[in-house]
């Protein structure tokens, strides 16, 4: 036990390059809490009840060395053996989880996720953030795509929280995909009611709300969504808006490199705006760019 805090202490500090998630994270409270809560809490262990439940974790191949370096790999090592010594911890699996999403592992990192659903619920401490942040992890594991593993993550998130803002996008996003446009609809004219205007989700809804009225057959590829706001934003890079549009898209669909990279491209290009540069970095601390 006298390595839990020192887990709590690493993550924290490691964790400010880690996971960079969707930005409708900070358009609600109880997200941040959650977020905010498992890095206060360190890494509390349960007790070995739920092994035989859930085995040993079926992860990517690596030597659990122990934090014998500095960088976010040494991390995940060590999370690794913690994991295997008690698979019950909640705490180690979501850092888990974020740890391998910073590394660029998106399918280790649903797997990790998923095992803390399961900690989760055999603990009854489910929670809609949970929830949530295993179905992102799974959208982007499957390229973009709202899998029915995903649309399950998310509706218990929404049963937890009716107000869940990843929940009500990604299902809509999931019953746009399959062709529900008055489903999609309603998931995504609500999500928008609850947002400020001046949010760079709140352009994305209405773009995609625009484009499902006005289409009709099932909502775009995201990816291809996302090429065609690159390339526009490379014929006309002025658009603020659009640059931050871009950042989360990349990141939501697993590519941080990308996310970096449109950040850098941005940075030079509002260069001298005072205001769209403090935007962005505001951006770029919220999902952990820098």
């Amino acid at each position: 036990m006298i390595a839990v805090p020192f887990i709590g202490f690493a993550a924290v500090a490691l964790l400010a390059i880690g996971f960079a998630t969707f930005t409708l994270w900070r358009h609600t409270v109880k997200g941040g809490v959650v977020l905010a809560a498992a890095i206060a809490l360190f890494l509390l262990g349960v007790g070995g009840g739920t092994y035989w439940m859930l085995g040993r974790p079926s992860l990517a191949a690596r030597d659990a060395q122990g934090l014998a370096t500095r960088d976010v790999k040494g991390l995940v090592n060590f999370l690794i053996a913690r994991v295997r010594k008690q698979p019950d911890d909640l705490q180690a699996w979501i850092y888990l989880g974020r740890a391998y999403m910073t590394v660029g592992d998106i399918t280790d990192a649903a797997k990790a996720y998923g095992r803390a659903v399961t900690v989760a619920r055999l603990e009854k401490h489910e929670t809609p953030g949970l929830y949530a942040i295993y179905g992102e992890a799974l959208i982007a594991d499957s390229g973009g795509s709202v899998s029915d593993e995903a649309v399950s993550a998310f509706s218990a998130a929404l049963k937890l929280d009716p107000r869940n803002p990843p929940a009500r996008y990604f299902l809509g996003q999931a019953r746009a995909e399959r062709g529900d446009k008055k489903a999609a609809l309603e998931y995504w004219l609500g999500l928008r009611d609850d947002i400020p205007p001046n949010q760079p989700l709140y352009k994305t809804l209405t773009d995609r709300i625009a484009m499902l009225r006005a289409g009709g057959g099932p909502a775009p590829d995201p990816r291809v969504m996302v090429a065609n706001l690159a390339a526009r934003l490379k014929t006309n890079p002025n658009d603020a808006g659009g640059w931050q549009r871009l950042i989360h898209a990349y990141t939501v669909l697993g590519q941080p490199a990308d996310a970096k990279a449109a950040l850098a491209t941005a940075r030079k290009t509002f260069a001298n705006d005072t205001q769209v540069m403090g935007e962005l970095e505001q951006e770029a601390k919220e999902l952990k760019l820098n």
